[in-house]
């Protein structure tokens, strides 16, 4: 038995329950442990307290005015949705669709009653209860973010493809760290045939951390029989719900794009209870405006759409407003991931999902 007599914890259980010694104590936080009594809460960011440091890109004026711009993108440009369902849910939602040409256009009170019916708060729950994590406004967490294509060997040191084993190796890292606090997909199986790799992902990271885990499924299909496998390991189809273990990440094509795995993927996890993540990948200079402000409004209409999506699906569904949105380096057309203006993009993508009181993710450099 834990002995919680001389700590903080154990006083602060105490006083707040009325429980008076250690055995009542170490009961209650037994009976409770999965019920969020010790959830985990991290730091905070650009929480106004008398010290500490905010980074603000934009005025309260300025992001009104990417709001506003992203519902004439979304109203009068519209998105491509590829799939007949996805069109058909748009449609039964009250946006305009044209079949033919897969365009939706959402109107704006469709987009608004969207962002206000997403939770605030969501959590990640872990396979053990000590590793759920508290998204919420100015909550700060850390993952791997990583889809490493190559590894360096660890015995030979060699270049290479990386394997299943790999990547059960890297998660099991991942598990022992206390300041990543949920495992990113770090890389694939590509020793796996590509057809049913992301099930051979699942399966390597749910063997190897008992921490929350990000995935994309690569479609629907493949993440329905993924979800069979996170119910097993959950206990069953409603303790998956009440404590969901897995997140499905998914990406929009730029330009204003939902593609047949995007639609699939959301829609799926609305349905399953599931967070929805839905993450742009707007390169600016190259697939958006060179601008910071015109890059984030069409990353906006991308994401929101999807936000949208999974409303439609589910109302109430949990969401998770994602970017890896970066700057396009115009010397060599690659992708700018560590200079100064992908930084400002996240903290503008963090001042927006703040302003939509949306959880988010975005991308480091």
């Amino acid at each position: 038995m834990n002995s919680y007599s001389d700590s903080a914890v154990g006083e602060f259980i105490r006083q707040l329950n009325g429980v008076k010694d250690d055995k009542a104590v170490h009961e209650h936080v037994s009976a409770n442990k999965h019920k969020g009594v010790l959830m985990k809460r991290n730091v905070r960011a650009g929480k106004r307290t008398g010290g500490g440091l905010e980074f603000n890109v934009f005025t309260e004026d300025e992001l009104h005015d990417i709001h506003t711009a992203t519902l004439e993108i979304l109203w009068k440009t519209g998105i491509f949705a590829e799939t007949k369902e996805a069109l058909e849910i748009f449609d039964g939602g009250g946006a305009i669709v044209d079949p033919k040409k897969k365009i939706v256009k959402i109107p704006p009170h469709v987009l608004e009653d969207a962002i206000q019916s997403a939770p605030e708060t969501i959590i990640l729950a872990g396979r053990d209860p000590k590793n759920d994590i508290v998204l919420e406004k100015n909550r700060v967490a850390f993952d791997c973010f990583g889809e490493a294509i190559q590894v360096v060997d660890p015995r030979t040191r060699e270049l290479r493809e990386p394997t299943k084993a790999d990547l059960e190796d890297c998660s099991r890292i991942v598990d022992y760290l206390d300041h990543i606090d949920f495992c990113h997909r770090p890389m694939g199986a590509h020793d796996a045939p590509p057809q049913v790799a992301a099930i051979h992902n699942a399966e390597a990271m749910l063997s190897a951390t008992s921490k929350h885990c990000f995935l994309g499924p690569q479609s629907g299909p493949l993440m329905k029989k993924i979800i069979k496998m996170l119910e097993a390991v959950a206990g069953g189809k409603e303790q998956l719900l009440e404590r969901p273990i897995m997140t499905f990440g998914t990406c929009a094509v730029t330009p204003l794009k939902l593609p047949r795995d995007c639609c699939e993927i959301v829609i799926e996890s609305a349905r399953a209870g599931l967070v929805a993540k839905v993450l742009s990948q707007a390169m600016a200079g190259g697939s958006s405006p060179v601008t910071i402000a015109g890059t984030l409004a069409l990353f906006n209409a991308e994401v929101l759409s999807g936000l949208v999506l999974a409303q439609l699906t589910r109302k109430g569904c949990p969401f998770m407003y994602s970017s890896s949105t970066c700057s396009l380096d115009l010397r060599f057309g690659t992708a700018m991931v560590g200079n100064p203006e992908t930084a400002m993009i996240n903290a503008g993508v963090a001042q927006m999902a703040r302003n939509y009181k949306l959880p988010c993710q975005v991308a480091g450099g």
